[in-house]
């Protein structure tokens, strides 16, 4: 680390922000897990204060038995207002006076205790604004052949990047932000995702776009704790559509003028219609060759297509409309 060096780690103060929402014994897992993490990245990267912040989506505050009972030192809120944007904006406002804010979700624990310092050293080393690092979606029980065969839950399309790569957007289930900037630049999560997702894709895209040096961290693994109800082929389906409508509005969103937002839904609907055909055939050669695999990812391609398609037309389907984060 360089004296002097405005992005070094030395005595800056770390948010981790984990919000919640009725997940009892998954935030006590990630708290357990917090005290090595926190203690790791102190020796290895010479931190200050580390502040564990927990933002309770629930108004009758069901976590704060679980955030008391777990034995670490934490900052409870709730926040009342439903929906993921309104839980991670509260989060960015307990957080001011802190240096970083890094967002982990409550159904997700670090790989390893160096999660959190690999997120800061990389920061340090690229001179980054926000580093993002990856995630593997664990269960376990195996999951159902038909959803492995689809591809649902593989998360392949930053696989081969390396630490310090340049990204342009990211989720915000692995993220460290700079807190300064994000104030100054006056970005905030918007509402009109907060039931939908997207809005991480929407918030980093307009981070980026504000001139934040974007990086990735291929070592700071988080495990994604998948649910029993989130197992099931008719939530495999409704995640992949609703990624892909998502994908839609928040390119609608980041359009600067009419003319441009014209060209993102015809690309958007174009899109649909292609993945929704080529999902049709793949479909049917795989019932007629009695191929799992084929079937499966063509149920993944259509409902892609119509994800896209309902996007390019700004309609949305509320896939958190219970309330709280994901």
């Amino acid at each position: 680390m360089l004296d002097g060096d405005e992005h070094a780690t030395d005595a800056l103060s770390v948010a981790l922000c984990i919000p919640t929402f009725r997940r009892p014994d998954d935030l006590a897992r990630l708290l357990a897990a917090l005290p090595e993490v926190i203690e790791t990245a102190r020796s290895e990267v010479a931190i200050g204060e580390v502040a564990v912040i927990v933002v309770d989506n629930d108004s009758a505050a069901s976590a704060e038995q679980t955030v008391r009972a777990a034995g670490v030192p934490a900052h409870y809120v709730v926040e009342s207002e439903r929906g993921v944007v309104a839980v991670r904006n509260r989060a960015l406002d307990e957080a001011a006076g802190h240096d970083i804010v890094v967002f982990i979700d409550d159904d997700e624990t670090p790989a390893d205790a160096r999660w959190l310092s690999r997120l800061l050293a990389t920061r340090v080393e690229h001179d980054a604004t926000v580093v993002a690092g990856p995630v593997r979606t664990v269960t376990d029980e195996p999951l159902d052949p038909w959803i492995v065969a689809g591809g649902f839950f593989d998360r392949t399309h930053r696989a081969g990047l390396r630490t310090g790569a340049p990204i342009t957007r990211a989720a915000t289930n692995n993220l460290l932000l700079d807190r300064r900037f994000v104030a100054e630049s006056g970005i905030r999560f918007d509402a009109r995702f907060g039931r939908t997702g997207g809005e991480d894709s929407l918030f980093t895209s307009q981070l980026h776009a504000a001139g934040a040096h974007m990086v990735w961290c291929a070592e700071a693994l988080v495990l994604d704790h998948l649910p029993v109800e989130r197992r099931t082929r008719a939530h495999a389906l409704e995640r992949t559509r609703g990624m892909a409508n998502a994908g839609a509005r928040v390119a609608l969103a980041l359009a600067a003028s009419r003319s441009e937002r014209i060209v993102v839904r015809m690309k958007a609907i174009v899109s649909g219609v292609v993945r929704w055909a080529v999902g049709g055939v793949r479909g049917a050669v795989g019932a007629l060759t009695r191929s799992e695999r084929l079937r499966a990812t063509g149920a993944r391609e259509r409902a892609r297509g119509r994800g896209s398609i309902s996007g390019a037309g700004n309609r949305t389907r509320d896939l958190y409309g219970g309330g709280g984060v994901r």
